[in-house]
């Protein structure tokens, strides 16, 4: 490939990001892309802004990205900005870029500085840029402010992992100079998932800031905490700065003299700095693409293959042939409980590489996010041992026991299962999430292979499969959820027992499996429905004659 097949490498893949965003899905390909993490006020912004020329991004106190935010540099003679969302306006003022990110994130995220994984696409043209394609992330936190839900830090971390987990993703780390890099959360998440520190690029900004005498010499030098990529060092505008307007320009060239004025950095003056930057990441995301694409390759080809194979199926369907129709809802109905199965237990012969489903995501509910909740449980050993000293005593009455009574014990215990509940039953929840998570997984996966989705979507009516889902939830009691609870912590007792028995969770369960009995057999005539209606559409229009897209318009 030559240097200009290799320069429309970075804009091709800006286009299927695009095309794929439009749709919503990603079709199972891990596009090669470079993902920003960092903790809050590590200085990303201001490197994002330093590679532009100019301040677009939000900025305040607290967590200001909320949504990932995929930037599309692409060099050109005039300089704008485009915002996929809003086809034809090419925005000018990059004031009113940064008002467009802020009126974007509130829409899908609220104003209560919650996030989503919904990214936004901002394409940005200007001479002073190489092409070049970063997704900025939201900062890591560890406490929650204001409204934010309590378990930001867990939801910021899930985010995180869903991008920087794919081999295909380089990971630019971004850490203060300020800070002891032993403690960096972008390094810590990075190792977590790059152990060997492959596809793993640091920077370290704010070397400005770092006390006097000291220096980041050997962490440039790559001696510190080695990366293959190595380490980049910038100097990023100070808030009085920002708030001052400084110019970019003016704070790229202040950049460039401190380097080389510094004693520790001048011999590798020509090697730091955000020109530096943008110029390795250019060419390492572009050698990155170039060495993705066989595989990339391959698995459009193996997709391509699936669907001219699934297109042939459809050719021999025979809409008025009342045999098939009841096959096709034999073979729907099968496939919905083999593919539920499939995702709870675990087998199957498509395995999802990307990310945790189904049973594996309860499976990390218990196993992470329980324990998590757990410890976020205050518990003072001082006062508890008070507790336990006026239980004996207050048991024993006049008498001086010689031992510790049983009683004593058990209302101690009792007090401190109650504080489990909550942890319990937010678990609960989250589990129930996933199980109907799983349930519109399968039926969307039904409803997309059968023929009947395209009449029902015609119609105008919703799919059976976005029904389905809230039919089976509507029948779940939450006094029922509640007294199973109340089997699994039985605290008003006089005896407190250990193990739940599996006779009063088995009854439990199959009281909820009836209850699925008649959603189910709802959806089965909602599928009868839509293939009646189909055939007599294909009938009307011709006897005998396969569906054609003239059909579904």
């Amino acid at each position: 490939m030559g240097n200009r097949g290799m320069e429309d490498l970075i804009p091709l893949i800006n286009k299927l990001q695009d095309a794929f965003s439009s749709i919503g899905q990603s079709c199972n390909l891990d596009l090669p892309q470079i993902a920003v993490v960092g903790g809050q006020s590590a200085g990303k912004s201001s490197v994002l802004e330093n590679f532009v020329g100019r301040d677009f991004l939000p900025r305040g106190s607290g967590i200001v990205t909320r949504r990932p935010l995929i930037l599309q540099l692409v060099n050109h003679k005039a300089e704008y900005a485009e915002f996929l969302h809003c086809k034809g306006r090419k925005f000018v003022d990059f004031d009113e870029v940064r008002l467009e990110i802020e009126a974007e994130t509130d829409r899908i995220t609220g104003s209560n500085k919650g996030i989503s994984p919904v990214p936004i696409n901002l394409r940005v043209y200007s001479p002073n840029v190489l092409n070049l394609t970063l997704i900025d992330l939201p900062g890591m936190t560890k406490v929650a402010v204001g409204d934010q839900p309590p378990d930001i830090e867990f939801q910021i971390r899930e985010m995180l992992l869903q991008f920087i987990t794919r081999d295909s993703c380089l990971i630019l780390a971004v850490t203060p100079a300020n800070t002891d890099l032993a403690n960096s959360d972008a390094l810590k998440i990075a190792k977590e998932v790059d152990p060997q520190g492959l596809r793993t690029i640091g920077v370290i900004t704010k070397l400005d800031l770092m006390d006097e005498g000291t220096d980041a010499r050997d962490i440039l030098e790559n001696k510190l905490l080695p990366l293959r990529r190595g380490y980049i060092g910038v100097v990023n505008r100070s808030q009085k700065d920002i708030d001052g307007r400084k110019d970019i320009r003016a704070a790229l060239a202040a950049e460039r003299k401190f380097f080389l004025s510094h004693p520790a950095y001048r011999h590798i003056a020509e090697r730091m700095g955000t020109p530096y930057l943008q110029k390795a990441l250019n060419q390492q995301l572009t050698n990155h693409i170039r060495d993705t694409l066989p595989s990339l390759r391959s698995k459009l080809q193996s997709q391509l293959l699936s669907l001219e194979k699934e297109v042939e199926e459809y050719k021999n369907f025979k809409p008025d042939d009342p045999t098939r129709k009841t096959k096709a809802l034999l073979q729907m109905v099968q496939q919905f409980g083999v593919d539920f199965e499939k995702r709870i237990e675990g087998s199957g012969d498509q395995v999802d590489t990307v990310e945790l489903s189904g049973g594996a995501r309860i499976n990390r509910i218990f196993h992470e996010r329980f324990p998590f909740e757990l410890v976020k449980m205050e518990f003072d050993e001082k006062e508890l041992r008070r507790e336990i000293s006026y239980a004996i005593k207050n048991i024993h009455g006049v008498r001086t026991g010689l031992f510790t009574p049983d009683l004593a014990f058990e209302a101690i215990v009792k007090k401190q299962i109650i504080k489990l509940k909550e942890p319990c039953l937010k678990c609960i929840d989250l589990v129930i999430q996933e199980l109907i998570n799983t349930v519109r997984q399968c039926t969307t996966k039904v409803a997309h292979a059968a023929i009947g989705g395209a009449a029902e979507r015609e119609s105008g009516g919703g799919e059976p499969s976005a029904q389905l889902p809230h039919e089976v939830t509507d029948g779940v009691d939450d006094e029922e959820i509640n007294q199973t609870c109340r089997l699994f912590v039985p605290t008003k007792y006089p005896r407190t027992g250990l193990f739940t028995p599996d006779l009063a969770f088995e009854a439990i369960v199959k009281k909820q499996i009836v209850k699925l009995k008649q959603p189910c057999l709802k959806c089965v005539d909602l599928v009868v429905s839509e293939l009646s209606a189909l055939a007599l559409k294909c009938t009307n229009k011709g006897h005998h004659r396969a569906p054609t897209s003239a059909d579904f318009s």
